[in-house]
């Protein structure tokens, strides 16, 4: 097994961060890896590679409630209370400076105590006075973070993390492989067994105890999403562990992003380094569920017609995901689709005919504006329905963890 350390680069500013501050040295201790903490400047990867300072200006109000609830339910999974502060971004240049004026092994504690003043008690860490007292708590001077060797040391490890191709946190990196987000550690251990770096691990052990009646889920989605293709081979299956019962939902994405005011195709706004990285996590994610995926040729995809048909038929959304996502087959054109559905033992000629019709259309801008109506602010999404409980919202395919815990009997926030 390799001896090449974890690598972790992180920036307190980050709350993703901040969770996988929490998780890493176990993750690393189950497969015998020692972790290498590398403290970087967000703000600096982010000029780097030409992204806003603060990409979160450009999110939809609807994102926005989403991310903010999602910090405080990935939080709650791990144990802690995280708030989103009313001025985050908050500078953390001082803060970083701080971690890396610290003795080496003291710098894990420290960045744990700005990374909690940050998320946990609201405390603004640009302030002078706070960063004074976290110094002087782990026995240091907060004057250090003015040294110019202090200054040039968080400058060199930024420039050298921002080449090593790392434009964000957290990311992880062993050898030449780098993953991104901590909710992706699965996609991690999937490239280090893949590379012979680490054993097997030991199974997951159940964390979470439902109480009856079982939950239902409403999994609204778009074929012209790729993560809604991943988010349908898995979902079923997510469902049926925990005997919730599913309703599957076509929407039309465009329309939902026209209203709520995102770009049609937000992986067009990307900076190229994060547009690279989208393109091998759907990889990575296709690998991780054991499922084929293949980008398709044409995309984006147009998806009004065959939307109306799942609409329509449920059983054909299998297929016609297969087709889009596997098979590169332009769904959108209606005797390529009506060939798909007629592979899949469909009436095809009937399907195609009533989703031209006006019951059709407007049914599928129903379930687009209740999508809206939701909350919600991208495909794929979960609605997931409990007994006395609000309706929870839940966005993204790499959030079926969360799903799963959650229908299992985790205590989602709101």
């Amino acid at each position: 097994m390799s001896a090449a350390p974890l690598r972790f680069y992180y920036d307190v500013v980050c709350p993703y961060a901040y969770l996988a501050s929490l998780q890493i040295d176990g993750f690393a201790r189950r497969f015998g890896l020692e972790v290498e903490r590398r403290p970087v400047l967000l703000g600096g990867l982010l000029r780097a590679f030409g992204a806003p300072d603060d990409p979160n200006r450009a999110m939809s109000p609807a994102r926005t409630r989403h991310t903010h609830a999602d910090i405080r339910r990935q939080g709650a999974l791990h144990g802690r209370t995280l708030a989103v502060p009313e001025s985050h971004p908050r500078r953390t240049l001082d803060a970083m400076r701080l971690v890396i004026a610290a003795p080496s092994e003291r710098r894990t504690a420290v960045a744990a105590s700005l990374f909690a003043a940050y998320w946990e008690q609201g405390r603004d860490v640009a302030a002078r006075e706070v960063l004074a007292t976290i110094a002087a708590a782990h026995g240091l001077d907060v004057a250090a973070i003015d040294a110019p060797e202090v200054k040039a040391e968080l400058r060199a490890r930024t420039d050298e993390a921002a080449a090593a191709g790392v434009f964000g946190v957290p990311t992880f990196a062993h050898g030449e492989l780098r993953v991104w987000g901590q909710d992706r550690l699965g996609i991690l251990e999937d490239g280090l067994r893949r590379g012979g770096r680490i054993p097997e691990g030991p199974p997951p052990t159940p964390r979470w105890i439902r109480s009856d009646p079982p939950p239902s889920v409403r999994f609204f989605h778009d074929f012209a999403s790729p993560f809604s293709y991943l988010a349908s081979t898995q979902i079923e299956r997510v469902c049926a562990a925990a005997g919730a019962t599913l309703e599957v939902v076509p929407i039309l994405l465009g329309a939902l992003f026209r209203s709520i005011g995102t770009a049609d195709v937000p992986l067009f706004t990307m900076h190229p380094a994060k547009q690279a990285w989208v393109r091998r996590d759907l990889d990575d994610w296709a690998a991780h569920w054991g499922v084929a995926l293949a980008f398709p040729s044409r995309f984006p995809i147009r998806s009004v017609l065959p939307l109306r048909v799942a609409l329509l038929e449920p059983a054909a959304t299998a297929a016609i995901y297969r087709a889009a996502w596997v098979d590169d087959l332009p769904v959108a054109e209606p005797e390529v689709l009506a060939g798909v559905l007629d592979r899949a033992g469909l009436p095809a000629a009937d399907l195609i005919a009533q989703a031209e019709g006006d019951a059709a259309k407007a049914a599928l801008r129903r379930n687009t504006e209740d999508a809206e109506a939701a909350g919600i602010c991208g495909v794929p999404s979960f609605v997931v329905r409990r007994a006395g409980r609000p309706d929870a919202v839940l966005w993204g395919q790499d959030r079926l963890d969360l799903l799963a815990a959650t229908l299992a009997g985790f205590d989602l926030p709101a």
